[in-house]
């Protein structure tokens, strides 16, 4: 299963200088900082992203880094390759790039840089972004500013051969504590990270409403649909601690992914595990069936007494 992002990022600096080798948690940390320090935000989508890059564009970003023939040609047939469809027939690829390969998602990036990064840094000097892969958040300190980042934008997208996605491109006013205006959009998206309004506390013990990620909507609907999928109610057979091996982990990638930042909304998705493992109960022990407090009150005993057997007790959701 995929506990997270899995492309390679290209992730900027204030300098927008690169910085090779960052993880999707450092680009949303990044994002939870200038969240604090910009009003607002162009949240960009680019409509098929991966099937509408332009081949000639693409190669002319290529041969910026390289000229060893064998290479360019290579990457120029596997381009075009021809795609078989469900009846046999073959249709000619006169842009975008294969999904499924290593290369594609490096290519991607490579295209992004030139089409969209060095054109921001050129024009928008002032308007900091992360870009992972093609999910990209820009800042921006006035609504004004956003606006108008949002035309010249999606005009030199549309010059590039791509397309500014019109209903999933927003701008997002940023409302905490000192930020009161209301604005239709208050909330986005970014690697799996709801961005939003929090109740939170500071070090020294006052609370405050800041703007935070959190765990997704999405994340959380994938991480319920996981646990439903192992179908551990009917594995009676299997012991708890065997469970427990086959499954931490992936409660250990969630909780390292999506338990980084306000890891609270994290452990009350975690929580729907735990209701699972009472069914299970249920389902193997004859003196449990059709008692759910009694199911209950055993697994609460067998957390207490073995309280790191499963990632998310360790993390403090026990039943």
């Amino acid at each position: 299963m995929t506990l997270g992002p899995m492309l390679e990022p290209v992730f900027h600096e204030d300098s927008y200088g690169y910085r090779p080798g960052k993880s999707a948690l450092d680009a949303v940390g990044k994002a939870r900082q200038r969240c604090w320090r910009y009003d607002w935000v162009l949240d960009l989508d680019i409509k098929g992203f991966f099937d509408n890059i332009p081949h000639e564009l693409l190669m002319k970003a290529v041969r910026k880094h390289t000229d060893c023939k064998w290479t360019l040609l290579y990457i120029e047939r596997w381009l075009k390759v021809p795609v078989q469809q469900r009846d046999g027939r073959l249709t000619d690829r006169e842009k975008g790039t294969p999904q499924g390969a290593v290369i594609s998602p490096l290519l991607a990036n490579l295209f992004l840089h030139y089409c969209m990064d060095e054109w921001l840094r050129i024009n928008y000097p002032d308007c900091p972004f992360e870009r992972y892969a093609d999910d990209c958040v820009l800042h921006c300190l006035t609504e004004q500013q956003a606006q108008q980042l949002r035309e010249d934008l999606k005009a030199r997208l549309k010059a590039c051969g791509l397309e500014m996605h019109p209903e999933k491109t927003k701008i997002v006013y940023c409302r905490d504590e000192d930020r009161r205006k209301t604005y239709p959009n208050m909330s986005f998206d970014f690697l799996g990270y709801t961005f939003r309004s929090r109740k939170s506390r500071n070090k020294q013990g006052k609370h405050f409403t800041g703007f935070l990620p959190a765990v997704g909507d999405k994340a959380k609907k994938a991480i319920r649909e996981r646990v439903r999928a192992w179908k551990l109610t009917g594995r009676s057979g299997s012991s708890l601690s065997r469970l427990a091996e086959e499954i931490n982990p992936v409660l250990k990638g969630w909780i390292n992914y999506y338990g980084h930042f306000y890891k609270s909304e994290l452990q009350e998705v975690l929580g729907y595990l735990n209701l699972v493992l009472k069914s299970w109960a249920r389902q193997k022990y004859k003196k449990l069936r059709g008692h759910k407090v009694r199911a209950s009150d055993w697994l609460g005993r067998v957390a207490k007494a073995v309280p790191n057997l499963f990632a998310h007790w360790q993390l403090g959701v026990r039943p």
